[in-house]
């Protein structure tokens, strides 16, 4: 089954549900924020063709790390590789890219709504779904284009 993680849009956090056709409300624990959302038949099969949060068709995936997380390991490598080096040659950059590799074959491909951020796991058609494209974004947060679950082509 599909796993929504709805970004509240009253406070920014995050709020868990379950794709099934009996939830149209998911309620914020922070702030208790009431989303409603409208999950049909093919959510529940982990298809994602549109958004139940804002029924909108442009997604994009990714692999599932934080990525504040991500930052700050790349500025620990960067930091213990410059303090080391003399002794290192740089081998422990080279430890934290190796790392990043393993985790990088190991973690699950998620889907995000560009327009509402809206994170899906588990979805069964992720192999259908765009990369992240920037121009994409761009026009969609800041000129509200609908690109209908089309990519954007030139």
């Amino acid at each position: 089954m599909m796993e929504v993680q709805i970004t509240c849009s009253e406070c920014g956090s995050g709020i868990n549900v379950y794709a099934t056709k009996e939830a149209n409300a998911a309620q914020c624990a922070v702030c208790h924020h009431i989303q409603e959302v409208e999950f049909h038949e093919g959510h529940e099969k982990g298809i994602l063709t549109d958004c139940p949060v804002c029924q909108r068709r442009d997604f994009y995936q990714q692999k599932d790390f934080n990525r504040k997380i991500g930052v700050f390991l790349f500025i620990l490598a960067s930091i213990l590789t410059v303090l080391t080096f003399e002794y290192t040659y740089g081998s422990i950059f080279f430890l934290f890219y190796l790392i990043d590799s393993f985790l990088f074959r190991r973690l699950n491909t998620i889907a995000i709504c560009y327009k509402c951020k809206t994170i899906f796991r588990k979805v069964s058609n992720i192999k259908e779904i765009a990369e992240y494209d920037h121009e994409m974004n761009d026009r969609i947060v800041y000129s509200d284009h609908d690109f209908k679950g089309e990519s954007l082509h030139h």
